[in-house]
Order: structure tokens, then sequence, then C-alpha cells
């Protein structure tokens, strides 16, 4: 008689069509064939090399000068601003476009879908071009509010705001939208029943349910808009103190002191590798 717990059971011949005894071996006891692992750790070296350079050629006896020059943290501190910034912006406005899209059926979703998530895949640079000819002093929209308003975006801190907020938004929209997909709407249908309108559910019932996913989103939005490169450079420029983040002080950095250049891009190394900690068991519940 054999235990439930013993591994080696009889397993049926099919060649004499007798039983056959051996040790079972599952799918992962088998390990990876080799053309699929070579590939993989050449892709992990790829990935993770980089990383690892930069991390060799840190002056680490001269990192805490470089990280307190007054420069640097004026980089530090704009970033850290703007990216807060950037994101209550596309709190405020990604959040009930997220619930469009995944609550109320319209002409042309898919559409409003696919150019939501445009920014995701526009290069940033492209971007920055598209927020000049729309909030430029001669844009659609720009020569206009420098007419009635006396505004002007470019190159001012704002318009540092504005571009980060353009292609993190987006994040924070894929997640949210997701999460109410995830979310059963019949919760909102039964405060409807109990009287409340369409708004008093949503903030009372809907966000409480979604708010993990508003959290991730928004993590998610900040930690793109504080290593924003691209439209940023184009749209709002490079000025110390008003509009130069930590990733144009790296670019800047780079072409006349290579070592300042390492330690801030430690900087954004050790924030990305805090937002990814932090969203980790988020990851591991969504799986």
């Amino acid at each position: 008689m054999t235990s439930p717990h013993d591994t080696s059971a009889a397993v049926p011949d099919t060649l004499t069509g007798g039983p056959r005894r051996g040790r079972v071996r599952t799918r992962a006891a088998r390990g990876a064939p080799l053309p699929l692992l070579l590939p993989a750790l050449l892709g992990l070296a790829f990935l993770v090399l980089p990383l690892v350079a930069l991390l060799v050629r840190t002056p680490w006896s001269s990192l805490s000068d470089q990280l307190t020059s007054p420069e640097v943290w004026q980089a530090l501190r704009l970033s850290l601003l703007c990216a807060t910034a950037a994101t209550a912006v596309s709190l405020v406005l990604g959040v009930p476009l997220a619930w469009l899209l995944a609550r109320v059926d319209f002409p042309g979703r898919g559409l409003v879908r696919a150019l939501v998530t445009l920014p995701l895949v526009l290069p940033p640079v492209v971007g920055g071009v598209a927020l000049l000819m729309a909030l430029g002093r001669n844009g659609v929209v720009g020569k206009w509010l420098d007419a009635w308003f006396g505004i002007t975006l470019p190159f001012t801190t704002t318009g540092v705001v504005i571009a980060e907020a353009f292609v993190a938004m987006p994040f924070l929209v894929i997640s949210v939208e997701g999460t109410l997909r995830a979310t059963d709407p019949r919760y909102e249908e039964a405060a409807a029943t109990l009287g409340a309108s369409r708004f008093t559910a949503f903030r009372r019932v809907t966000l409480p349910l979604i708010a993990p996913g508003i959290a991730a989103g928004a993590v998610l939005a900040w930690a793109r808009a504080l290593g924003e490169f691209g439209a940023t450079i184009t749209f709002a420029g490079n000025f110390p103190g008003r509009t130069q983040t930590m990733p144009l002080a790296v670019y800047l950095a780079l072409q006349s002191d290579p070592e300042a250049a390492i330690a801030l891009s430690l900087v954004l190394l050790a924030v990305s590798i805090a937002v990814l900690a932090g969203l980790r068991d988020r990851w591991m519940t969504a799986s």
C-alpha cells in the first residue's frame, strides 16, 4: 500500500499494459531547456549589467560632496515639486477619465482610450513639440491664453508640470480603469437603489473600493513624471532653478562632470527601486 505522500507511484506501462513503478517527474523538476535558458540569461544580463556598471563606477568617496552641492539640491527639489504637482493634476483629471472609460458606454470609446494611451508610445520629444504647438505663445490655445490672460506656459516651472502630467497621466488612467473594471458595479447599483446619486455612489462606494488602484497608479505616474526628460526639455527648456529637473541635470552634467552625472543617476535609480518596492505587494496581489 502506497502512502498518499509517496511520490513513487505506479504508472501504467503503455507498452505492456502493466503497472510501471518510477518516480513521477514534474515539469518543474526537468528544469529549463537550454535553448530557452541561454537567451533568458542573456536578457537578464542585458538588463542588469548597465545598472551594475553604474554602481561600480559610482565615485563613492566623493558621493556625499556631489549630492550636497547646491545645484543638485536645487534640481532635486524642483523635480520632487513638479512630479508631485503633475501627479496631483493626473489624479484630478485622470480618475474621472478612467471612470468614464470603464463605466460609460459611448460611441468612439475605443478611439478615446487609444488617444489617452498614446503618450505611452509617443516619443517624449514629439510630445513636447505637440505641447508647444498647442500651448506655446503662437499655439492653438496658447496664443489666446497669452492675449486674454497674459499666461505664458513654455519655459516656466508650470510648463514642467504640464509636460510631466502629459506623459504620466496615462499610467494613472490605465491603472484606475483596470481596477474599476475588476470592481463589481452592483455595489454602485445597490447604492443607487437606496437613493444615492451617481456621484454620491462614486464618492462613497466606488472610491474606497478602487483606492489601491488609485494609489498604485499615482505612484507610477509620480515616478514617470520624476524621470521625464524629452517633453520637459522641449516644452520647458533647461534653466537652472526654474525648469532644470534631475534628468536634465544629469544630461548637462554628463557633458562637463561625469562623476556628478553618475551621482545624480544614482539618486534616480534609488527612487525607482523604492517605487518598485512599494508596488511589489500590489503586483503580487494582482498576479
